[in-house]
């Protein structure tokens, strides 16, 4: 059984207290106010003298806090304490469900759903002041019509390409992957000289040197492309990444307040730059600033704070087994657009770069209309 540090009762009550840690209770008077990430922390250095950032740092607590800023918020970066004491009922409904499958001896959604306490947060984007993710550009909205995956209601399958990088058990995509789902929401670091390491406990392990190292050819990209590290200041790593594969939806449509279809799109000009800024000795403020100007019409920067755990344990994440969910998506969608081309059903195609087919076109992947 995953062990948690604080149970979702005694989290809420702590954040209702005011009894958290002193970087998470850095609000201002005026809730439209960010604060800057503070810069007083000297954390502990490893052998080698880089600043120590190793441990497990799980973002459970912030699957809540969603990406988008919720339209009642306004230009709020911050909840009041009205707001966040109305969490309260559910936070005590989700520790009940936990509880009673533990004297039950089940595991169900209570365990499966690893939420904690709700944020004070209204959104983890905080530039734009708004809240909210710039809108893509012309090419960006075309792009994404023409991705493909499991998300999209009325969707066609007719082989592996109908389907995105994560429902293949492949990747999550970045910097989707730095950010929290429902669970495998684990992240723990490890140090060498001259490397950081990010274990991810959902789908991927990131090698970042914090040496100089050589820009890679334009041609040789990755999915979580080629990140590049520094040390600055005492207590802060900035990752810049670049040479992003495009594919994958760089905001994973279960993260909350992410657009909805997994088919946000990427082009080749990606880049990120991820600021890991120690605050404390069980907190790191994290902040991500992504820029792609084929597809979006200005970057957008989220911050959010790990809390370190190292009593989480990592477990299995286990997509692949047994998996025939590919297979059957492909047969059953084949054989209910059979059954209707039977029935005489007639369906005219569709402009082919007008996006992903409806559900029972004709003309998807070669399946014939049967007059």
């Amino acid at each position: 059984m995953r062990t948690r540090s604080l149970s979702l009762i005694s989290a809420a009550a702590l954040l209702l207290a005011g009894a958290l840690p002193a970087a998470a209770q850095d609000v201002p008077d005026d809730l439209t106010v960010m604060p800057a990430v503070s810069n007083d922390y000297q954390p502990a250095r490893t052998p080698w003298g880089d600043p120590d950032f190793r441990g497990t740092w799980p973002i459970n607590d912030i699957a809540e806090l969603p990406v988008e800023r919720p339209d009642r918020f306004g230009m709020r970066h911050w909840k009041t304490d009205e707001e966040l004491a109305a969490e309260q009922g559910r936070v005590e409904a989700l520790e009940q469900a936990y509880e009673s499958e533990d004297q039950q001896g089940t595991i169900g959604l209570g365990h499966w759903i690893e939420y904690q306490a709700g944020s004070r947060r209204t959104s983890m984007i905080v530039e734009p002041a708004n809240g909210k993710l710039p809108r893509l550009t012309r090419q960006g909205i075309h792009d994404a019509a023409e991705m493909r995956s499991s998300w999209v209601v009325g969707q066609t399958f007719d082989w592996v390409d109908d389907f995105d990088s994560w429902d293949r058990c492949w990747t999550r995509g970045f910097p989707a992957s730095m950010l929290p789902f429902r669970y495998n929401n684990g992240i723990r670091i490890f140090q060498a000289p001259g490397y950081v390491v990010i274990v991810l406990e959902m789908l991927g392990t990131r090698i970042i040197p914090v040496s100089d190292t050589p820009q890679w050819p334009a041609a040789l990209t990755g999915m979580f492309g080629q990140s590049r590290g520094r040390w600055e200041d005492h207590n802060t790593l900035v990752v810049e990444t670049t040479n992003l594969q495009p594919g994958a939806s760089p905001l994973n449509v279960a993260t909350r307040g992410v657009p909805p279809n997994n088919t946000l799109p990427m082009s080749r000009e990606a880049t990120t730059v991820e600021r890991f800024h120690m605050i404390g000795p069980d907190t790191i403020t994290y902040e991500l600033t992504y820029s792609d100007p084929v597809m979006w019409e200005a970057p957008f920067t989220l911050r959010m704070d790990w809390t370190r755990d190292d009593s989480y344990e990592f477990f299995e994440y286990a997509c692949h087994e047994g998996n025939v969910q590919i297979r059957n998506y492909i047969t059953a969608d084949r054989a209910a657009r059979e059954a209707e081309y039977a029935r005489g059903r007639m369906v005219e195609p569709i402009d082919p770069n007008a996006g992903p087919p409806p559900a029972m076109d004709p003309a998807s992947r070669g399946v014939g209309n049967r007059n």
